[in-house]
């Protein structure tokens, strides 16, 4: 009885490792096929452009009760910087799953979106700098807890960055992966700060009926879904990219036997 009962757990726990294979090997196909749409690419030109009409012919370029054209700049800022989010936490996501079940398209799911995490944040801090010399006089502001822990987020994702490229393939991929999964917790302590602490210059905006930014909902959602697609479409490419750089160490290892 108690052999058998034994040997009916490890039926099930094998069942269950089998059906969740079989689900993240859909899940990574899937991913695949997306990342190499072509309507990844289209949605990247076509919202791009959609974006851009919206911020320059229709969305107002008066903010916090001023009015320049660098206000503008709001609508990619605020985008950059959410996609940035999404990109580090497929990073996280990523390394999760690389260290669990060693599968390459993980680790390099993981440094792609790093990669592309990182330049995001840099383009948001930089679009962030320009719209704040308007708004708030200034370029940058020590004693706003926004700039200072998003500043802090890219700093470790530099540091995630320099990791990976410093060490071997396989140790590499390891270290960067355990990295992507503690670096992580910078992300949503950055974007709860407002919360957290009292903010010096950035307002709490998602549930705050009082927020004075006064942005078009509808021209920042469809710039938010062209940030999104050309994050998707450049992610396909580094994987690409990732799979090519592994085709050929494998032949260079081939000519050396």
């Amino acid at each position: 009885m108690i052999g058998s009962s034994s040997t009916d757990g490890d039926g099930t726990r094998n069942r269950t490792s089998i059906r969740f294979a079989r689900i993240l090997g859909t899940v990574t196909a899937f991913l695949h096929r997306l990342t190499r749409s072509r309507l990844v690419s289209w949605g990247a030109f076509g919202f791009g452009l959609l974006s851009m009409v919206l911020i320059f012919g229709y969305a107002s370029d008066t903010m916090y009760g001023i009015e320049h054209g660098a206000n503008l700049l709001a609508y990619w800022h605020i985008s950059l910087a959410w996609v940035a989010a999404a990109a580090l936490g497929s990073t996280f996501i990523g390394s999760a799953l690389y260290l669990r079940y060693r599968g390459p398209f993980w680790s390099r799911l993981a440094h792609s979106s790093g990669e592309l995490g990182f330049l995001f944040a840099t383009l948001t801090l930089l679009l962030g700098s320009a719209w704040g010399r308007v708004i708030w006089n200034s370029w940058w502001e020590w004693t706003d807890v926004r700039l200072v822990t998003f500043l802090i987020v890219w700093f470790i994702y530099a540091g995630y960055l320099v990791v990976h490229s410093a060490t071997e393939d396989q140790t590499g991929d390891r270290y960067a992966a355990v990295y992507g999964v503690v670096g992580f917790v910078t992300v949503p302590l950055s974007y709860a700060s407002t919360r957290l602490w009292t903010p010096t210059f950035h307002e709490t905006t998602i549930g705050n009926s009082g927020v004075s930014a006064n942005i078009d909902p509808l021209t920042l959602v469809v710039t938010l879904v062209a940030a999104t697609f050309l994050y998707l479409y450049l992610l396909g490419i580094r994987i690409h990219l990732h799979e090519l750089e592994q085709q050929v160490r494998r032949l260079h290892s081939a000519r050396r036997r």
